[in-house]
């Protein structure tokens, strides 16, 4: 209540939300900066509107074209939304789990993390989701995994079976009743998928999939250890599987060999 109040005294007054003046030749960055506290305070929320921009420029006592560099440093990274119209503005954003699967395979992409981090990442991650799964999936929890599994066994594309395989991943992971699980598991999933591919890929989903239906057996049974297992075993089989496409795919390609009359030939 205490904070509600705070909330409201500081839009309703004169001072709007408080903001400092900034002095500085990077005024955006600190601007950015003190928006981002009134978040984290809880003075902004989710669907609130900014002032305008001539008032928040007169707040912060800075220059309109900082501001708008602010402003659009702040919507580029989903802090905000800019509405057009006579009721438009500047909004805070609601929340984007996308934003942030983005943003982690961005970083691990430019960080150049090896597949070895990604794997030893994924199993700590599925062995937390595993256990906590097995104590608070509910029935409908695992009559959806086991429809998964089932459409997984029917679709014949690579590309329909690695949906699938999302979409299992995303159930356990709210099996949990924890939604930052799905945003790490989705952002762990999307950035394998590029790897995956193989000419053994066939051959892998066979096993992966009865590895599932084994897996929901043992949730079943709030079989804790013997799920994770299952789940281990499930993972180092990925990792196998892209460790050896990645190995293929560094080979260099054979160049070119002479035949018995002079002329060159590619193998």
């Amino acid at each position: 209540m205490k904070l509600d109040s705070e909330r409201m005294t500081l839009k309703n007054s004169a001072d709007g939300l408080g903001f400092a003046p900034i002095k500085t030749q990077r005024a955006f960055e600190v601007i950015c900066e003190q928006i981002r506290a009134r978040l984290a305070s809880g003075l902004l929320k989710s669907g609130d509107k900014l002032p305008a921009e001539r008032e928040l420029a007169a707040e912060f006592q800075v220059s309109r074209s900082a501001l708008r560099e602010a402003l659009r440093s702040l919507e580029v990274a989903g802090i905000i939304r800019n509405v057009k119209g006579v009721k438009g503005g500047a909004f805070i954003q609601s929340a984007e789990p996308d934003r942030i699967v983005q943003a982690m395979q961005d970083y691990v992409h430019l960080g150049n993390v090896s597949l070895d981090e990604l794997t030893e990442a994924r199993l700590a991650i599925q062995d937390i989701i595993i256990r906590l799964a097995c104590e608070r999936a509910t029935e409908a929890d695992f009559i959806e995994l086991e429809a998964v599994a089932e459409r997984t066994r029917r679709e014949t594309t690579v590309d329909a079976r690695y949906e699938c395989a999302v979409q299992y991943y995303a159930v356990l992971a709210r099996a949990t009743k924890n939604r930052m699980f799905g945003i790490f598991v989705n952002s762990l999933s999307a950035i394998l998928h590029e790897f995956v591919r193989g000419p053994d890929y066939e051959t892998l989903q066979k096993s992966l999939i009865e590895s599932r239906f084994k897996l929901i057996g043992y949730l079943r049974k709030r079989d804790a250890e013997a799920a994770a297992n299952e789940m281990r075993r499930h993972l180092e089989r990925v990792h196998r599987h892209v460790r050896k496409n990645l190995k293929a795919a560094a080979k260099p390609s054979p160049g070119p060999v002479e035949t018995t009359r002079g002329t060159r030939k590619t193998r």
